[in-house]
């Protein structure tokens, strides 16, 4: 088969079935190959929607998203939604048109090094070559699939896409092994000697689906807990435990919880959303997680660095009898919030927007939110029910996410509500 239909197969046979983009001349054979295996090329209105869409397809299915773009201000312009998929931690493999070799190094219209561009802005950056198709396009799939999720660029050059490969054979999976040096004495001693916990739950804990984890281990470990924006789903807004969201609006008042904890323990906590120090109080640090994260020098932070599985095993050394829990302060702390909020609903603006939906739409609705104030309410009080889904970008940040996002979602969510939440700005943007 050519590269262009070896990509395509590739591709198909990992589940992907749409690519987002804007295509160019060197595009045309892979749009006919991702044809003709069973792919539908989406055409955006520009690149860095295509991105986004690609970062939420990712998030939803757990494949990674695909997107493509052609030379130059193509790659430039796709750059903004692939940056979303690095910092929002999804999985998302960028294709670009590049010079062929001849013309590489050359001054020519539209040039420039793909590789340098996109360095900073993903997990890995290849250059197709006969030579190595097979274990790029292998390699890509591991890559930004593996923690934590992200993009993979893959450059094309425009020559090559006709270019027959004899009996392609995958290099198959290589397992990463990675480490573990927890300090297994110190983390339970922590544990042990905590009486009043506070449990900080972030995007990670939220990607690896730890809802049912958490709540059964609440049962019996009472503690508050805050959440990071982008974790909202992992614990229900009645929960006696749930506290509120740190970072958007009125996170002021939980600081009256956690100015109480002695121990902070951060379950799947990304910094990526809201750095530790601009909110801890002045003690010691537990961090569970994936992946060793880099930490304020000031932070007195013991990492335990593995599985998931393995996080709540390690937390059973908190004395279940010896925990103070004061579930009437955390009720009404977010009885005030919820006060201040209603207090805006009485005349038309964002709250009242925000109210009137959480009232009238199913409550497995989709909600997607731009970049904007509103982002801050929806962050702390939208109640994503039983099965809703809130999807937003907060590692990155970039306004224009939220249309292409919604397109996205209903694309892999055919039957569902999907409600886009935007300002003028972000929707101009994209429209």
């Amino acid at each position: 088969m050519t590269i262009a239909e070896y990509i395509a197969n590739q591709l198909f046979n990992h589940g992907i079935r749409y690519v987002f983009g804007i295509p160019g001349g060197p595009s045309i054979p892979y749009m006919e190959a991702f044809k003709n295996a069973g792919i539908e090329f989406i055409l955006t209105s520009n690149e860095a929607s295509a991105g986004t869409m690609a970062d939420v397809t990712g998030r939803l299915t757990g494949l990674p998203g695909v997107c493509h773009a052609t030379f130059g201000p193509g790659a430039t312009n796709i750059s903004t939604g692939i940056g979303g998929a690095l910092l929002d931690r999804s999985p998302v493999i960028v294709f670009t048109s590049e010079m062929s070799d001849s013309m590489l190094n050359r001054t020519t219209q539209m040039n420039i090094d793909h590789q340098k561009l996109f360095e900073p802005l993903t997990k890995a950056t290849y250059r197709i070559n006969p030579g190595n198709v097979v274990e790029v396009m292998a390699s890509a799939f591991r890559i930004s699939s593996g923690d934590y999720p992200g993009p993979v660029h893959i450059g094309l050059p425009a020559d090559i896409s006709g270019i027959e490969l004899e009996e392609p054979v995958s290099p198959g999976f290589i397992a990463e092994n990675i480490p573990y040096n927890n300090n297994i004495n110190k983390t339970i001693s922590l544990l042990e000697n905590s009486r009043h916990p506070l449990m900080a739950v972030g995007l990670t804990a939220a990607r690896l689906g730890l809802k049912e984890e958490l709540l059964s281990f609440l049962e019996t470990h009472k503690m508050p807990v805050v959440l990071t924006p982008m974790a909202k789903e992992v614990i229900p807004f009645d929960h006696p435990c749930y506290a509120g969201v740190l970072f958007h609006s009125l996170s002021d008042y939980l600081e009256d919880i956690y100015e109480k904890a002695d121990l902070v323990i951060g379950i799947g906590y990304d910094p990526v959303e809201f750095n530790y120090e601009a909110w801890m109080p002045d003690v010691p640090l537990l961090h569970f997680d994936t992946r060793e994260t880099d930490m304020d020098a000031g932070l007195s932070v013991t990492q335990f660095i593995s599985p998931a599985e393995k996080w709540f095993d390690i937390l059973d050394n908190l004395g279940t009898g010896s925990l103070i829990f004061e579930s009437a302060i955390i009720r009404g702390i977010r009885d005030e919030m919820a006060s201040v909020f209603n207090g805006f609903t009485s005349h038309f603006g964002p709250a009242a927007a925000i109210k009137i939906l959480q009232d009238e739409l199913p409550e497995d609705s989709i909600i997607t939110s731009d970049v904007g104030s509103h982002l801050h309410l929806i962050g702390q009080f939208w109640n994503t029910r039983e099965n809703g889904k809130l999807i937003m970008t907060n590692g990155w940040s970039s306004m224009g996410f939220g249309m292409p996002a919604a397109m996205a979602a209903q694309l892999n969510n055919a039957d569902a509500t999907v409600v886009c939440i935007t300002g003028d700005g972000g929707f101009l943007m994209t429209a």
